[in-house]
């Protein structure tokens, strides 16, 4: 499947308490058993105003449908094309 990567626009998000951050998770988890096995999350970054989340999905609908349902902005989906790391070079 996919890989996607969701830039959420939520302000004051790095201000987050971990209980907050805990409740959030909770929230997206339960809609992913719903969606499940059409949309997987596999981890988010949180910074000052964004959270950033990678996900595994069937098509970008599947990740529009899990931000609709959880009441997640999804600012921006990108599909991943290509993955690299310093190992890419080969040096």
């Amino acid at each position: 499947m996919p890989k996607y990567v969701i830039e959420r626009d939520i302000p004051s998000i790095g201000s987050f308490t971990p209980a907050q951050l805990g409740e959030a998770s909770r929230k997206s988890c339960n809609v992913l058993h719903q969606l499940a096995p059409r949309v997987q999350w596999v981890q988010s970054y949180v910074t000052g105003e964004r959270l950033y989340c990678v996900y595994i999905a069937t098509n970008e609908e599947a990740v529009r449908e899990h931000a609709r349902l959880g009441g997640f902005p999804a600012n921006r989906i990108s599909e991943v094309k290509a993955i690299i790391d310093p190992t890419t070079g080969g040096d």
